[in-house]
């Protein structure tokens, strides 16, 4: 299995892309690997949050030079349409931001065009310093793929993502950080070490709450202000009938940690 996983006692999951020897790139082995993990994961109930991250030295380096060659040789010489294969293509690795959990990517190395990506369609990023990051499509001769230009434009904001997809250009972390790519970058060795920790700070919280949210959060760029707030208070109904909402009262009156148990 080129996905690893990993389960944390505190309901964290971490997801490794492990294909070292070719960065993690993506191939549609590694798609199918993590469409199957997702599956696993979707249905499970004691699953809070997930760490997804690739094995050093990349997170990934983005698609397959080998597929992308054989798809341009199948278009130019045999008349091949890519477009249905290159949308089931998306859909396997873009099942990662369907979890309804949020998701934070610890791009602990390099995440170019593809790659990068994967990252976007996570709820939450945190970056290596020195890691590059990008989407080169427009260096390779191809158009961005795998919902590049829909994530970064909703991430960085339209003129700059623009910029970043016109020119291709990659940059190091702590500058894409800055840009408002990552909440924060850090030293490559303790990217994963942070992500777990906002992990953990997420799985800490009602299970249910945050599961809504996430929710909440996915339809709410679509909504004016009165069917906002029309959906936060159809959801706050739902928190009102729950156990984890007592235990949030309680211990906020009590002054100590609560014990949310997702009911």
């Amino acid at each position: 299995m080129s996905v690893q996983l990993d389960r944390h006692d505190d309901g964290v999951i971490v997801l490794t892309l492990d294909d070292p020897d070719r960065r993690n790139a993506m191939t549609d082995a590694m798609g199918d690997a993590l469409a199957e993990r997702c599956d696993e994961l979707a249905t499970d109930e004691h699953v809070r949050a997930v760490v997804i991250t690739g094995t050093p030295p990349a997170f990934s380096g983005g698609g397959d030079l080998g597929m992308l060659e054989d798809l341009s040789r199948r278009t130019r010489d045999e008349g091949f349409d890519a477009a249905d294969t290159m949308t089931a293509f998306y859909r396997r690795f873009l099942s990662v931001g369907e979890l309804p959990v949020p998701v934070v990517a610890a791009v602990n190395g390099h995440a170019i065009g593809a790659g990068l990506c994967v990252a976007l369609a996570c709820d939450l990023r945190v970056v290596a310093d020195d890691a590059k990051v990008g989407l080169n499509f427009a260096r390779l001769g191809l158009h961005p793929g795998m919902g590049g230009t829909w994530f970064l434009p909703r991430v960085l904001g339209p003129q700059r993502a623009a910029a970043w997809l016109y020119t291709g250009d990659l940059v190091d972390g702590a500058s894409a950080a800055d840009q408002g790519l990552a909440l924060a970058s850090y030293p490559a060795t303790e990217v994963l070490d942070r992500a777990l920790e906002l992990a953990g700070r997420i799985a800490s919280a009602a299970p249910g709450t945050v599961r809504q949210l996430k929710r909440t959060l996915a339809e709410v760029e679509r909504l004016d202000l009165d069917e906002a707030l029309a959906a936060e208070a159809a959801a706050q109904a739902v928190s009102y009938g729950t156990d984890d909402l007592v235990e949030g009262l309680a211990a906020a009156r009590e002054r100590r940690t609560p014990r949310f148990e997702g009911r």
